[in-house]
Order: C-alpha cells, then sequence, then structure tokens
C-alpha cells in the first residue's frame, strides 16, 4: 500500500541533488522493508525503485545496515513524536480511556497508513542484528513510557477492571498495536474498520473482558489461513 513519507525532514527548494537522491534512497528502503523485511530487502531493488545505481547507494550510506537503521530509527523517532503530539494536542476534559483510545488510532493510523518508515521500524524489530536492536533500545523505551502512563492513569481513574496488573495489560496493548503492520490487508477492509475494531476490544478487555461481537469483528480482520480464535 502506498504511503506518503513520513519521519524525515522535508526538502526545500534549497536542498541540492545529493540531498534529494538520498531521501529518494531512503524512501525506498523503508517501502521494501516494509513489504518485504529485513532479510528480503536487496540494495539491487533499493537501487532501482529509487532510481540510482546500485554502487551509488555507497556514496550515501557507508553498508546495507547502515541504511536500514536510518530508516528504522527515523520510523521510531517519527511514531514516538506523533503520539506525544497528539497527547499534548487533545482536549483536557478527555477521560483517560479515552485518550488511551485516541494512541490507539495514532499508533495505527501511521504504521498502517502514514509512514512507511514508522512501518517498517515494527515490521523488523526482532529482524534486526543486534547493533541495531541496541539502537532502539531507548526509543522503545521511551515509546513505551508513554503507554505506562496512558494505562495507569485509566486506573487510577478506576476505569479498568479491579485487580488488573497494569504492567502486562501495557504489554498486551503494544503487543497487539505492533503486530498490526504483520496481518493487515487493505484489500480486506479499511484502516478505519481496523481502528474502530482494535480500540474496542482493547477497551473491553482491559474493562470488562471481550465480548462475543468484538472476537468475530477480529476475525474477520485476520489473514487468510490464521485462527483468530
Amino acid at each position: 500500500m502506498p504511503r506518503p513519507r513520513a519521519g524525515l525532514g522535508t526538502t526545500s527548494g534549497a536542498d541540492n541533488k545529493s540531498s534529494r537522491t538520498r531521501a529518494r534512497i531512503l524512501d525506498a528502503a523503508a517501502k521494501l522493508l516494509d513489504r518485504h523485511g529485513y532479510a528480503g530487502t536487496r540494495l539491487t531493488e533499493i537501487a532501482e525503485l529509487a532510481s540510482v545505481q546500485a554502487p551509488a547507494l555507497y556514496y550515501y550510506f557507508p553498508s546495507r545496515d547502515a541504511l536500514v537503521e536510518q530508516v528504522v530509527l527515523s520510523g521510531q523517532q517519527t511514531i514516538i513524536d506523533h503520539l506525544v503530539d497528539l497527547l499534548a494536542a487533545l482536549p483536557a476534559e478527555l477521560t483517560p480511556i479515552d485518550r488511551l483510545q485516541e494512541a490507539v488510532a495514532a499508533h495505527l493510523r501511521i504504521v498502517l497508513e502514514t509512514s512507511d518508515f514508522s512501518s517498517a521500524a515494527m515490521r523488523n524489530a526482532v529482524q534486526l542484528p543486534e547493533p541495531i536492536r541496541a539502537k532502539l533500545v531507548e526509543g522503545l523505551q521511551t515509546y513505551s513510557d508513554l503507554w505506562r502512563e496512558l494505562v495507569e492513569a485509566c486506573a487510577e481513574a478506576g476505569q479498568l477492571a479491579p485487580g488488573l496488573d497494569t504492567g502486562l495489560a501495557r504489554m498486551f496493548v503494544l503487543g497487539a498495536l505492533n503486530w498490526a503492520p504483520q496481518w493487515f490487508d487493505p484489500d480486506r477492509g479499511p484502516v478505519d474498520d481496523v481502528i474502530d475494531t482494535v480500540q474496542r476490544f482493547v477497551v473491553h478487555a482491559l474493562t470488562r473482558g471481550v465480548p462475543d461481537d468484538l472476537r468475530a469483528a477480529v476475525t474477520a480482520q485476520a489473514p487468510a489461513g490464521l485462527d483468530a480464535r
């Protein structure tokens, strides 16, 4: 699914040809990483998509992993910044559970619809070599902390089920959101339907269990061959 570039600074009219070429290379790498994963992404394919000769890639990046690292770090920072900005802009009167629902929508929107960079970062996190994963740790902790605050605020407001472990609840929510790029297929329904289903599923699961109609909705979104029960 084509997405506009996100996670990088935009190029202005004053930018030279070299900076525009570098941006095209990063765009191409993000798209292919999102589509094929770390193991399936080839420099020759990146070069072809970016409309450059393959040897020219080494003028901009010393290695394949250096290029991949730039893509996933950029994508990770984009989703962090997006959530921080969204939460800051929400009306003060929103309840904690409403804020959590808005965060769910923001995460899914950016990884499924807006940013190849952020989707690539989510999809490839466990496939990346250890040196790249190590550079993602700080960002992962920052993002996890944002969600910790959201879930704990719900608990403090009495909006979560009594006795619910907020740490496990946070990991449940993040695990579900981070897995979405792995199975989402736009041909099976629009992003808005996914967002609505996941928001409802998360809220019901955290507050009073998962009703049967939501189980059916999740099953409908599951890719062919996957048992979503």
